[in-house]
């Protein structure tokens, strides 16, 4: 790891574990219904924690390599957001995503992070193949999955109750292969 407990950086953002001591921020983000839009709605508290503990800090020991991180802001060490590669619940597919703050939104935060987590996930894991999927309202969403190189393969939806009531998302993946020859890193 870099400074700051860092493992993952670019340019202007850094990863960082998540902490029992990011409940506070992370309640804080999921009770904001702007953030929470595509997400499934508001979150309560005490469901944060349930997710902190199950699904974010339980997850780190339980998938080594993978999992949901803070993103921060190098300059500042202000948390923006997180940004994951974990498996979408239910399946065994390994998914890239993120969620920021509203004050993140427009300044090219998650395209940049994502980007560098899905080169980890092709690159340092091995991975062979990665997706992404999106409300299909949430356009934002879905030109940075396209911008960092992921392909659009239609609508696809998840039995899973934290997917259910989405119904159909837009759905994107590709193949490290195809990723890597793309960029000349094959």
């Amino acid at each position: 790891m870099s400074g700051g407990g860092y493992w993952l950086t670019t340019a202007r953002l850094a990863l960082r574990r998540f902490t029992p001591v990011d409940l506070d921020w992370l309640a804080e983000l999921y009770s904001d219904p702007d953030v929470m839009r595509y997400l499934g709605g508001v979150k309560d508290r005490a469901k944060a924690e349930e997710l902190l503990d199950t699904r974010i800090l339980k997850y780190y020991q339980e998938h080594p390599g993978l999992g949901i991180w803070t993103t921060v802001e190098r300059a500042t060490g202000t948390r923006l957001g997180f940004h994951l590669l974990n498996h979408i619940r239910g399946e065994s597919i390994v998914q890239v995503g993120f969620t920021l703050e509203k004050s993140a939104w427009g300044k090219g935060f998650g395209t940049e992070m994502a980007s560098a987590v899905l080169r980890y996930g092709f690159v340092d894991l091995g991975l062979p193949r990665i997706a992404g999927m999106a409300s299909l309202q949430n356009h934002a969403s879905q030109r940075v999955l396209l911008k960092i190189g992921l392909e659009r393969k239609g609508e696809r939806a998840f039995p899973h109750p934290d997917y259910a009531a989405e119904g159909a998302m837009a759905w994107f993946e590709r193949d490290a292969a195809d990723w890597q020859a793309e960029r000349g890193t094959a």
